[in-house]
Formats: structure tokens, C-alpha cells, sequence
């Protein structure tokens, strides 16, 4: 499962709409630590498919959900269930922490 790219015009209807749980990462170009982060979220998007959507927001090419949504700092994982955000993230953590994040992201939808 590729992860999918969100825009301020998609937001609504990829993130917002979803019946999923969503995680968004916010990221920028010139952020070293957004790479090792991406790598991550795409290494564990397979095991958390059909129970979560990840997705990756350019802050710089997207201002006005960054700003909706105060993202300061990048990398930033923002969590979202039913349209709502529910928590964040902010900056680089290791792939166990990841892990972790996203499974307490699914945990209410497993007995579904």
C-alpha cells in the first residue's frame, strides 16, 4: 500500500471523508529528518493496510492545511478518525515508535 499524496484541495475528500483512520504526515523538502520518516511510514504502510490510511502533505506546497491544522515543525504526524484530528506527533521518531503510534491509531476499529 503506496502512501497516498494529500493536498489542500484533496484534504477534504482523502482525509476528512475517510472511514478510516488517517495519519498525515506533514513534511517539507528541505527537512532532513522527513526522510528517514518517510522511509518508515512507507516500510510499515503494508502492515497496517485496510485498517489505516497514511498519507503525506508538502507544507510548503500546502499552506492552508498546515496552518488550519498549526503545523510548526516537520516532520509532524497529525491523527484523524472520523474527520476529527486526535492527536500528533511531532518530529522524527524511530520505526518502533511509528509502530506504536499507528497501532493505538487502529486499536479502537480491530473489533469491528
Amino acid at each position: 500500500m503506496p502512501l497516498i499524496t494529500v493536498t489542500d484541495e484533496s484534504f477534504a475528500s482523502l482525509v476528512l471523508a475517510a472511514e478510516l483512520p488517517v495519519v498525515l504526515d506533514f513534511w517539507a523538502e528541505w527537512c532532513p529528518p522527513c526522510r528517514p520518516m518517510a522511509q518508515a511510514l512507507t516500510e510499515l504502510a503494508p502492515e497496517f493496510e485496510g485498517r489505516l490510511l497514511i498519507g503525506k502533505l508538502n507544507a510548503d506546497e500546502n499552506p492552508s492545511t498546515t496552518r488550519a491544522y498549526r503545523v510548526m515543525s516537520m516532520p509532524t504526524l497529525v491523527f484523524f478518525t472520523g474527520g476529527v484530528q486526535t492527536g500528533a506527533l511531532v518530529g522524527s521518531r524511530p520505526k518502533s515508535v511509528l509502530r506504536a503510534a499507528l497501532s493505538n491509531a487502529v486499536a479502537p476499529y480491530v473489533n469491528r
